[in-house]
């Protein structure tokens, strides 16, 4: 009887035993994605590019035959080409909020909604931020599904997540993995600001937007970016953690653009040498190279050849950990700097600066999408308000915000949309009026000299119009 109840004992602690693995196993993924999918959306950007209709060329020979040969004759007016790019999105609101990535919708004149019950909505941009990649959108609807925002700041490296999105235009396609890392920094320097997820969820063209789930159907961060030699996934992609987008999204509504804290210093990775030679015991920190103008460090009493140990007690382990600390803490507020200098470790209080906000992240900003198409450089621009030129310390009348760049010469020349032109062939430009008129002066084959200003920085950028 004893060994009886002894056997059947044994059977069923083993039977436990193989049972926990399989809990441990994500059986419960279906249950996730079909509670989750319908709050998950495929979006449909539209971008117009104009073909070279403003070429002097094409102008003097419609002319020819409209005189010669009156308007029947006149050769046919290039006609606008449409580039519609796919991604995805999620809504946060019952009202029709909804997130997905700033580089989806970015330069597009039309964006559409396409929801699980093949629904397809309009779109309005209500606010879009580059350097965290987060755009908001609204649709007109009521009692849409929602998602439940997590919290990114609890996952770990081995824990599972789900993504949903559009990979290819496959819509509602769903891919697991696992957290491989947390708070990566992105090699996008214009991206300095985001901790990045990193995981091994297949994540492809058109996934981008889309939501990352934790285990119990909550959003923790943003599909954004993959990491390839060939375009393809190759299993390490990165996410924007909710909690950068929901800060983000808060801001654009409430603001209508992202306020950053801004320390103004220069940074660089220290290395084993480079510890030994400051008298660290380890490599680690972030070392002060120089300062902005103005700068908050250098108002606290940073040096150069500082080192930033911690920031408000947060541990800097690489240079790449600093910036998205800063970054995230109010402008105008008291923080503590831990520095390193001369052997010896000092707190130093610090009031955190702003950073210049991007000239273009304003809501409600409407471009003119033949704009670029009306001066021979391919670069449209608008026009910068008070409040944008006080964020970026320019003066009254001073710099245009560039808002597309369509010209193979200025896109080879590094320009993209938030840089700030403040002169054009040694001119000084105020208005977009003003400087369509001195680029439409730009011979063809003829380098054209342009002072840019991006974020702190201000250089000369050489564009050449092209001649056909």
């Amino acid at each position: 009887m004893i060994g009886r109840a002894h056997s059947t004992f044994l059977f069923l602690l083993c039977s436990l035993l193989f049972a926990l693995p399989a809990q441990a196993q994500p059986d419960d993924f279906i249950e996730l994605v079909e509670r989750s999918s319908p709050a998950v959306v495929n979006i449909s950007a539209t971008r117009t590019a104009e073909a070279a209709a403003s070429d002097p060329s094409v102008q003097e020979l419609q002319e020819l035959f409209r005189r010669f040969y009156g308007q029947p004759g006149m050769p046919p007016m290039p006609q606008p080409r449409e580039r519609t790019s796919m991604g995805t999105g999620f809504l946060i609101s019952s009202d029709g909020y909804l997130i997905t990535n700033h580089h989806v919708i970015d330069g597009a004149n039309e964006v559409y909604v396409r929801l699980q019950d093949r629904r397809e909505l309009p779109a309005t941009v209500v606010g879009s931020d580059p350097q965290s990649d987060i755009a908001l959108l609204k649709v007109d609807a009521r009692d849409l599904p929602k998602l439940e925002v997590g919290d990114s700041n609890r996952l770990r490296p081995g824990q599972w997540v789900v993504a949903i999105g559009s990979p290819f235009g496959f819509e509602f396609s769903v891919t697991a993995g696992i957290v491989s890392a947390t708070g990566r920094s992105s090699f996008d320097r214009s991206q300095q600001y985001v901790p990045f997820i990193q995981t091994d969820v297949a994540i492809n063209r058109g996934n981008s937007g889309g939501p990352l789930l934790d285990t119990d159907g909550r959003v923790v961060g943003v599909n954004s970016q993959i990491f390839s030699n060939t375009g393809g996934f190759m299993g390490v992609s990165f996410a924007i953690p909710i909690e950068i987008a929901m800060n983000t999204v808060k801001q654009l509504r409430e603001r209508g653009y992202v306020s950053r804290g801004l320390l103004g210093v220069n940074i660089q990775e220290v290395d084993r040498d480079t510890a030994v030679g400051l008298g660290l015991s380890r490599p680690r920190g972030a070392l002060v190279s120089g300062f902005s103008d103005d700068s908050a460090a250098k108002k606290a009493g940073v040096q150069v050849q500082d080192v930033i140990l911690a920031f408000n007690g947060r541990e800097i382990s690489r240079s790449a950990e600093l910036p998205p600390l800063v970054g995230a803490t109010e402008p105008g507020s008291r923080a503590t700097l831990t520095i390193f200098r001369n052997g010896k470790t000092i707190d130093l209080p610090v009031t955190i600066g702003e950073l210049p906000r991007d000239a273009t992240a304003a809501a409600g900003r409407t471009v003119d999408p033949n704009a670029a198409a009306g001066n021979p450089l391919g670069i449209a621009v608008d026009d910068l308000d008070a409040e944008q030129r006080a964020a970026l310390g320019l003066e009254a009348g001073e710099g245009v915000a560039i808002v597309r760049v369509i010209g193979q010469s200025a896109s080879r020349a590094g320009l993209q949309p938030g840089d700030v032109i403040l002169m054009l062939a040694g001119k000084p430009v105020g208005s977009a009026a003003e400087f369509n008129r001195l680029a439409g002066q730009a011979a063809a084959g003829v380098p054209v000299l342009l002072l840019v200003r991006r974020g702190e920085a201000t250089q000369f950028v050489t564009v050449t119009p092209d001649k056909d």
